[in-house]
């Protein structure tokens, strides 16, 4: 697979990664251990090199099941995990407290069974800690040899440059996709300013992309979806008109409407590497396929124009994280 350079830092990894974060947590039912094994090594088979996890996955359960999964090609691949919760729980709020950032590198290096994080992300924003406190933490980490790279994911721009401006970032990761464009306003360009590479979570709209949900779906009482106004099924029926949009030129392009999201997505920026998640091997196949789908100047334009002409409707959160985003 293409190989991808994260803005200036260096870090190298593949075009697509693999989001672990629904085999454990947020999605339903967690995956059974053994079937969630054989997916993230079947993505390295298939060239994946680059895997999304934190200790807020579960908590805890995702960073053991990716440790245990790439143990065998452990110096291959390039892991990022993250920091930023009361005991690892979304819910308790935040904690980026100096000694809790500490804390949890430590006990992830131990759950991900290696010497070094990769890629060590603030999860959110702190409101009660300085970003300059965050990142410099992080700095000494990077100085101990425990962290290479530093990130930040879901940050506004003042903190992004604060943050740059203490220990240079290697990466942002936010939602970004055909149906949330929000970030092309002001985040992206500072991103291109200060050489930071950019990593879109949710690129197929959290699943809404791929054409497999409508109005009628039925998500589980224990998938997030399901407290998400954009998932409404109100929301649903009028946001499918995007979903007919993409599977018309998709069929064009001989792809499949995930395929052309993510594709879409690749050739916006050569520092972008998008880590699109999934429990099937069937959709890890699928989602992968978007590396040979080619699109020209003309493509690009028509997904956009095309794109352009459907208002998506409801909040990408519930008010109380959207909240905790673009801080």
């Amino acid at each position: 697979m293409e190989k991808r350079i994260l803005g200036k830092s260096g870090l190298e990894v593949s075009a697509l990664g693999l989001g672990c974060m629904g085999l454990s947590f947020a999605y339903g039912p967690a995956t059974d251990k053994a079937d969630g094994i054989k997916l993230i090594r079947s993505a390295y088979e298939k060239g994946v090199t680059f895997f999304d996890t934190a200790e807020a996955y579960g908590p805890f359960v995702n960073e053991e099941l990716l440790g245990e999964a790439v143990a065998p090609f452990r110096e291959r691949v390039v892991l990022a995990t993250k920091f930023g919760f009361i005991g690892g729980k979304p819910f308790e709020g935040m904690d980026s407290r100096p000694e809790n950032i500490r804390a949890v590198a430590e006990a992830s290096l131990r759950r991900l069974r290696t010497d070094r994080i990769d890629l060590f992300y603030q999860h959110r924003v702190d409101p009660n800690v300085p970003v300059e406190d965050v990142a410099g933490t992080v700095k000494d980490l990077i100085r101990e040899g425990k962290v290479k790279h530093f990130g930040l994911s879901e940050a506004g721009v003042q903190s992004i440059r604060r943050a740059h401006a203490v220990q240079p970032v290697a990466a942002l990761q936010s939602e970004y996709s055909l149906w949330w464009r929000e970030l092309e306003k002001e985040v992206l360009p500072v991103l291109e300013e200060l050489g930071i590479g950019f990593v879109p979570f949710s690129p197929l709209g959290k699943g809404f992309l791929t054409g497999k949900i409508d109005e009628n779906t039925k998500f589980d009482s224990t998938d997030f979806r399901s407290s998400v106004p954009r998932f409404t099924a109100e929301n649903r029926k009028a946001n499918y008109a995007l979903v007919e949009v993409l599977s018309r030129l998709a069929a064009g392009k001989g792809a499949s409407s995930a395929q052309l999201a993510l594709a879409w997505l690749l050739a916006q920026k050569p520092w972008m590497a998008p880590i699109p998640g999934t429990t099937k091997l069937t959709r890890l196949e699928e989602n992968l396929g978007a590396v040979d789908v080619v699109l020209t100047a003309d493509d690009l334009k028509e997904i956009d124009e095309a794109a352009s002409g459907v208002q998506v409707l409801g909040a990408r959160y519930p008010q109380h994280l959207q909240d905790r985003v673009g801080k």
